[in-house]
């Protein structure tokens, strides 16, 4: 296990407080039935009262100036807490977009409203392919003045519905750029997806000869992209050790209770072995979620390799320890009632997010040269 320290510690223990008044669990099934999928006055009081919005923001463009680990911590208790709000999106994949794009105008114009949390951002990369590589964009774009003009669709864009930045992966002549759009730009149309996890909104974007900005360089937004999709993977990886860990919570809890032929079912082998291998699950997938946090931190060269290794660990030990906890549950675990179900949704969804296991895998022979 890594040491934190008294200051991260705190940080932890302020973000577990707040989500448990904030996002108990009849909160988030209510949520799950609203339109927008989370509620702004909580959002607004994680950006002003514990300015979780602009963590990874530096200080001159109004954020806290902290570090992908800081980072990390707030989305491991988002994960235990299945917090609905538009983080990952915003304050993760948004924001880092902008960082890495090398644009300080841009940083200027909208990291700001990022960190306290008046704007929404998000990054629109996947398309029919749903791949999250650049060259795989088939978005296009036009020079048309002084701006451009987007043709194209993208998919399972997070909060697309929600967000006031939209910023789009759209291919030129020289290659993959990074463009803001307009929430209300002409020929924009955005479009709510129905998924499986109902705790994160996802929507579709079709853009019609749609006006937008580029953001950095012409033909250049592979670089950043991979580094902003590395921030996210290790941000992702944080929140699903933190999912993982609370179900193995809720397994070992009901164990402990629950009781057949007279004894605690705990108290079997079958489920003390269920157990056990959660929990190494669980303590290996905050390691290899940390570690990518402090790589990025550091500015190691192994940034991409513990970024690909964190996100298809994690993947697989939380929709792994999800399923498990269901079986030690066993009838009730499936039932609606009970949120062991929602865990698993969360754990099959982020599973695939910014990339499968399969995909990270092969991503990261290719990072080694292999």
């Amino acid at each position: 296990m890594f040491a934190f320290g008294p200051e991260r510690d705190e940080l932890r223990a302020t973000v577990r407080r707040f989500l448990a008044d904030r996002s108990p669990e009849p909160e988030v099934r209510r949520l799950m039935e609203t339109e927008d999928g989370y509620d702004p006055a909580v959002w607004r009081l994680m950006a002003n009262q514990l300015g979780l919005q602009g963590l990874i923001v530096p200080e001159r463009y109004g954020g806290a100036g902290s570090g992908c680990v800081e980072l990390q911590i707030a989305c491991e208790e988002m994960g235990r807490a299945l917090l609905c709000a538009p983080f990952l999106s915003s304050a993760v994949l948004a924001t880092s977009a902008l960082l890495f794009a090398g644009d300080d105008g841009a940083a200027q114009r909208y990291l700001p409203g990022l960190a306290d949390g008046s704007m929404i951002g998000t990054l629109a990369v996947t398309e029919e392919s749903g791949s999250w590589a650049a060259g795989a964009v088939r978005t296009v774009a036009t020079p048309d003045g002084s701006g451009y003009r987007l043709a194209g669709e993208k998919l399972y864009v997070l909060d697309g519905t929600v967000a006031d930045l939209l910023l789009v992966v759209a291919t030129t002549e020289r290659g993959p750029g990074l463009f803001v759009v307009a929430p209300d730009a002409p020929g924009l149309t955005r479009t709510a997806m129905a998924t499986l996890d109902a705790t994160r909104r996802q929507a579709r974007l079709v853009l019609d000869d749609t006006p937008a900005t580029l953001v950095g360089e012409d033909g250049g937004a592979a670089g950043p992209l991979a580094a902003a999709l590395d921030v996210g993977a290790a941000a992702l990886a944080a929140e699903q050790a933190g999912g993982a860990r609370r179900v193995l919570e809720m397994a070992v809890e009901y164990a402990k209770v629950r009781e057949q032929f007279g004894r605690p079912i705990g108290s079997y082998q079958a489920i003390k072995h269920k157990c056990a291998d959660m929990l190494l699950e669980v303590e290996s997938s905050t390691s290899a979620a940390y570690a990518a946090g402090w790589a990025i931190d550091g500015e190691s060269a192994e940034i991409g390799v513990l970024a690909s290794l964190a996100k298809a660990y994690c993947s697989e030990a939380y929709y792994h320890c999800a399923a498990e906890n269901i079986q030690v549950h066993g009838g009730i675990g499936f039932t609606w009632e009970h949120p062991a179900h929602l865990y698993f949704k969360r754990a099959t969804s982020t599973e695939i997010l910014l990339g499968s296991p399969r995909y990270h895998r092969e991503l990261l022979t290719r990072r080694l040269g292999i």
